[in-house]
């Protein structure tokens, strides 16, 4: 018994295994032979044709959804939502209300609040131990280069500041060392006894 016909029209008989288009007739009315096809042989018409996903992919960019997007909105209808997701869901609401109401969120207040709480003393005293820092790394490298030791361009340049990084000290009431003045020493102490 004959097998379906392939693309090319090649029929394989089941019981001898052989392969062949059958007859057929023409157009003119007469009959073709059948023609016996070699053991092994695929005509062009029967050969899949090779299928690059990636260049596939390449061609088709750009049309239709983002690749993936399906399955991830499935993922998300099918997980149980926790305790923590519903609650910053609501906050998320809350907000989005919130704006479209033109009230401020809750974070503003927050911020200006951190902003009040900065007060001149606490700034000096930030700038003070960042200046002293500087100072005590500056002073390191100096011993360094007088022991011989080899210092980058930019190490140079910060043992350069070290006469401007007291002078900032000085003008902020600190001493070259980094620590305050004590009142009625040194400088005033003389214009004060004359």
């Amino acid at each position: 018994m004959p097998s379906k016909p392939s693309a090319s029209g090649i029929v394989t008989d089941e019981t001898s295994g052989e392969r062949h288009i059958p007859e057929s007739q023409r157009a003119d009315g007469s009959t073709r032979k059948a023609i016996k096809i070699r053991p092994g042989y695929r005509p062009p018409e029967d050969v899949e044709v090779y299928k690059n996903r990636t260049a596939e992919t390449f061609r088709t960019r750009g049309k239709g959804p983002v690749p993936g997007a399906e399955g991830l909105k499935d993922d998300k209808l099918a997980q149980p939502s926790s305790a923590a997701a519903n609650k910053n869901a609501k906050r998320r609401e809350a907000r989005k209300k919130a704006k479209a109401a033109g009230e401020s969120t809750e974070d503003a207040p927050a911020e200006e609040g951190k902003k009040e709480e900065l007060d001149p003393e606490a700034e000096n005293e930030k700038k003070v131990r960042t200046l002293k820092k500087k100072l005590r790394q500056a002073k390191e490298l100096k011993e360094k280069k007088e022991g011989g030791g080899a210092l980058l361009p930019e190490q140079i340049a910060k043992v350069i500041k070290i006469n401007e990084l007291i002078r900032e000290l000085d003008a902020l009431g600190f001493d070259s060392e980094g620590e305050p003045k004590a009142e009625g020493t040194g400088a005033e102490a003389t214009k004060d006894s004359s």
